[in-house]
């Protein structure tokens, strides 16, 4: 494994991992949860990076910027994701890694970023996050129980605040520094849903037993997608809940690693 900075900030880095072999070898590009909140880190994805590697999958588990930290939340979180994928291309000067099999893999807020980050073409130029006309083009997306609709997770924190009168807990609005209402662009620039058709592959993991993004979210996301004409699969996992899909000891895991050499294999 080593770590390399994608840019000047202390969280601007990935850790990269090869497979055996000469290559060109696939790339997963893992992207990790939290809510995109500080005190989560990479490391909950090093155990299923070294899964996909022995896998055959070069990995590439990214930082990046994240809510409580500076420069992080709107725009800093979503630009460093667009910063560390692309920088995949610079990565394939040094390593055997094969540009035309790009699969963008995360968990949670990272299945978020995963799918933003196969719609970020459809960005209007004028957008905060658009930083490159020509992004790093993504051949799939497999989502890990992703928060696809951002206006929708939104508006499940915001009930559950309301009804139990809790003080406001609303990741969502953390990162895009308020809400649908105060800002409705960030939402439709940010959201993976406000981006379809993204035109790639997309894989959609969800454990039915999840409490922390509820599984309707994917179910609502993949109609949605597949009315607007793109290629998507719902995994339902009956038996699972939130972490158990990216734990390698599971079953659950077994079913992502599954999909993954599917998409690969296709490729």
């Amino acid at each position: 494994m080593e770590k390399i900075f994608y840019g000047e900030n202390e969280n601007q880095f990935g850790e990269l991992r090869l497979p055996e072999g000469k290559g060109p070898h696939p790339v997963a590009v893992v992207i990790h949860g939290g809510f995109w909140k500080a005190h989560f880190g990479l490391d909950l994805m090093t155990d299923m990076a070294e899964d996909l590697t022995a896998n055959g999958f070069a990995t590439w588990n990214i930082e990046y910027r994240r809510v409580g930290q500076e420069g992080g939340a709107w725009p800093g979180t979503l630009t460093d994701v667009a910063l560390a994928t692309d920088y995949v291309s610079t990565l394939a000067d040094t390593y055997p890694l094969d540009l035309t099999r790009v699969i963008t893999i995360g968990h949670s807020a990272g299945g978020h970023l995963a799918l933003w980050l196969a719609g970020r073409h459809r960005i209007p130029d004028k957008s905060e996050l658009h930083i490159t006309n020509n992004p790093l083009p993504i051949s799939a997306v497999v989502s890990l129980a992703g928060v696809s609709d951002l206006d929708m997770m939104y508006g499940v924190h915001h009930f559950r605040d309301k009804l139990f009168s809790l003080d406001p807990n609303n990741p969502t609005a953390e990162l895009l520094k308020g809400s649908p209402e105060e800002h409705p662009e960030r939402y439709k620039e940010a959201s993976p849903i406000e981006l379809l058709p993204l035109g790639v592959q997309q894989v959609l993991v969800h454990g039915a037993l999840d409490i922390n993004v509820p599984i309707g979210i994917s179910d609502h996301y993949h109609r949605e997608a597949q009315e607007a004409g793109d290629f998507v699969k719902l995994v339902e996992l009956p038996d699972a809940e939130h972490f158990m899909i990216i734990d390698t000891s599971t079953e659950a895991w077994a079913a992502v690693r599954e999909e993954m050499l599917l998409l690969i294999n296709k490729g």
